[in-house]
């Protein structure tokens, strides 16, 4: 337990600074709208240039390591995005009624007065039920979302949200979820009355959309099929 104290003392310190909810420098991000030269190519093209350019190759991308991982690294991997929501109740229900997420598990400090909720896709019928191990199981489960509540946040009227990232100074941007149909979700989502940042058909970058949460942060939604063709817009042409 003292190091779930200690990682989470050291989250609650960082906090954001306040902006006006859903209040954005600027509208669609520009990788969003600005069309490449040529927006779709073949895949037959795209499979050839890539080949030939290589491109997420070491000596691409000044920096990346050329060779294998550390040893050591073995068993990291991604477990989770934490930020803070101002009213539980109401973030709760997002994410699991309009995402299907799950509650995995929650964990209150009273002391510190806040408590963190990971959601994410797992069956949790399979969780351990005793409290200990159940937390041990969640901390080995890949891409979780820890939603992190400030006590007293939901109650205060002068509160009045935390920085998405999204506008000045940006930083944070979005989190992504895959879905079975870009078009088939975000109908569900406007029946749900979630609020968008850009539609499926928005922009020059058809099939992805971007939804908001209830605090404001961003969600990409995207099918595998949909993210294929944009990931050909970047493809570098041959040369």
């Amino acid at each position: 337990m003292a190091f779930f104290i200690t990682t989470t003392s050291l989250s609650r310190s960082l906090r954001f600074s306040t902006t006006k909810p859903y209040h954005y420098a600027s509208s669609i991000p520009s990788i969003l709208t600005i069309s490449p030269s040529k927006a779709f190519v073949s895949k037959r093209r795209l499979v050839s240039s890539a080949m030939a350019s290589d491109n997420e190759s070491p000596s691409k991308n000044p920096g990346l390591r050329s060779d294998p991982p550390d040893e050591e690294t073995k068993g990291y991997f991604m477990q989770q995005t934490m930020y803070r929501i101002k009213d539980p109740k109401v973030s709760l229900k997002f994410y699991s009624d309009v995402l299907g997420m799950s509650l995995l598990k929650r964990l209150d400090f009273p002391d510190m007065k806040f408590s963190l909720y990971f959601m994410g896709y797992e069956d949790t019928s399979s969780a351990p039920k005793d409290p200990v191990e159940r937390t041990e199981w969640t901390f080995g489960k890949k891409a979780t979302v820890e939603l992190t509540h400030n006590w007293g946040t939901e109650d205060d009227p002068k509160f009045e949200a935390y920085h998405n990232g999204n506008s000045e100074p940006r930083g944070f941007g979005h989190i992504g979820i895959t879905v079975d149909d870009t078009y088939k979700a975000c109908a569900r989502f406007e029946s749900l009355n979630v609020p968008f940042v850009k539609k499926p058909d928005d922009g020059k970058m058809k099939g992805i959309a971007f939804i908001k949460d209830p605090d404001g942060y961003w969600i990409e939604i995207f099918d595998r099929k949909n993210i294929t063709n944009v990931g050909m817009a970047a493809a570098p042409k041959p040369e």
